[in-house]
């Protein structure tokens, strides 16, 4: 066994089954039935290197800086992935490659501007009901911020596990899913920067 690095490692009960009871019939939990958690694994000590970080895999972000982006300016991009089951799943990364710790603070300054402006482009969408915003860093070095519609009503879709509702929905049609695209990048052209998903690709 892996040397263990603090007392909440160490009373962990690694090979076991956790009981799936405290989730089961709450409003936000998408599975009903018997579930099964899987066995709790040991830590990974040290753990191993993300994209982007020495002795991982080369950073995709920056190996092919314009792939899936939809909207940039000097500092941001945003990237749309799709056709999902919710209307909308977009990532915000800076253009440089930087890590959320050390964004320099010119940066760090126009983060909480951004995740507002992103956030209002996405509910123009006529069937976007709100927008979640999540910061799962544990794939890639290059700091990334997951924005994800929910749609207008479906209350079931509230909190974290939107991300597995994205997952088992129905995709939306692909005209669909472009128009969104369309709507989403030209809401933050009003505001400046470029949109690549127009068509023609609009700046100002």
């Amino acid at each position: 066994m892996t040397e263990l690095p603090s007392e909440y490692h160490r009373r962990l009960p690694y090979s076991e089954r956790m009981s799936a009871e405290p989730l089961l019939g709450g409003p936000f939990f998408p599975f009903e039935g018997d579930l099964q958690v899987v066995p709790l694994n040991e830590p990974v000590l040290p753990e191993p290197p993300r994209s982007g970080e020495d002795g991982g895999r080369p950073c995709p972000k920056c190996e092919d800086p314009d792939r899936f982006v939809i909207w940039r300016d000097g500092h941001w991009h945003l990237k749309a992935f799709g056709p999902s089951g919710l209307p909308f799943v977009a990532v915000l990364e800076p253009r440089e490659h930087y890590r959320l710790d050390n964004l320099p603070p010119e940066l760090t300054a126009t983060l909480g501007p951004m995740i507002q402006r992103v956030a209002n482009a996405i509910r123009r969408i006529d069937s976007v009901g709100r927008t979640h915003f999540n910061r799962w860093g544990d794939g890639s070095e290059h700091f990334h911020l997951w924005f994800l519609a929910r749609p207008l009503g479906m209350m079931q879709l509230r909190g974290a596990m939107i991300a597995a509702w994205d997952d088992m929905l129905p995709k939306l049609p692909e005209d669909e899913f472009a128009a969104n695209v369309s709507l989403v990048a030209a809401a933050l052209w009003e505001n400046g920067g470029e949109a690549l998903s127009l068509d023609p690709p609009m700046s100002r």
